[in-house]
């Protein structure tokens, strides 16, 4: 007998991981699982990512619907959003985090490294990476707020007034995003290496609270910056990329 294929999942196992998430955020909790990149790395389709990460395609697949059949929150529907919106809850939520917690987490970094830092060198190779990731963050948030997401509102608002827009809003999106998706780009590989050089924040055994405090506060930039670069490169700049 000749074996059925279901071609919803013949379409799921082609579309890339970015693709995925952006259409039910609910499928981020299954690729943060297995380590999959669902941000920066999001362009990969899922049957590459499984054939990298040395996973069964099929129970993957499974695992994505079971967290599509879960009941959805509708401020979980960020595909649906007007981009002026978005825009906003990123501002408000995703730079609003970054500005009150980087600063932190970078003094936190340079005491433990003061206090640890002979019984573990990969403390002064993470502090100095995550002080290049504040200062480049630090103007990349500035052309988003300033630059970027002003002119995708202008267009959004002359779109829905049927109005013809600015050439030179068009332009500046175009150049802005090609910037800011590079930079995506280096941040992310940044908190890569972090990630590796403290084996996965793991926790030695001849540590302080303060040791503790930031390996906890490094997962969660990390995870934060999952969410907000996917909700940036999957979504908004997508579409606001599109003629």
């Amino acid at each position: 007998m000749t074996q059925s294929t279901n071609p919803e999942k013949k379409n799921v196992s082609h579309k890339t991981i970015g693709e995925i998430v952006a259409g039910d955020y609910r499928t981020a909790t299954v690729f943060e699982k297995h380590g999959i990149d669902f941000c920066c790395g999001g362009q990969v389709p899922l049957i590459t990512a499984c054939q990298t990460k040395d996973l069964d395609l099929e129970s993957l697949q499974l695992e994505i619907e079971n967290a599509m059949s879960q009941p959805l929150e509708r401020s979980q529907n960020y595909a649906a959003w007007s981009l002026s919106f978005l825009a906003d809850y990123i501002v408000n939520t995703h730079h609003a985090y970054l500005n009150e917690e980087m600063g932190l987490i970078s003094a936190y970094l340079h005491k433990i490294v003061d206090v640890h830092g002979t019984n573990h060198p990969e403390l002064v190779k993470i502090a100095t990476i995550f002080d290049n990731i504040v200062s480049d963050m630090t103007g990349h948030l500035h052309e988003e707020e300033e630059i970027l997401f002003p002119a995708i509102k202008r267009v959004e608002a002359d779109k829905k007034n049927g109005s013809t827009s600015n050439n030179k809003d068009c332009e500046m999106i175009k150049t802005s995003l090609e910037k800011l998706y590079r930079e995506h780009e280096e941040i992310g590989d940044a908190v890569h290496e972090i990630r590796r050089l403290s084996n996965d924040y793991a926790i030695p055994a001849d540590v302080c609270n303060t040791f503790m405090l930031t390996y906890r506060k490094l997962k969660e930039f990390e995870d934060d910056l999952h969410k907000h670069v996917h909700l940036e490169n999957n979504i908004l700049f997508l579409k606001a990329g599109q003629p």
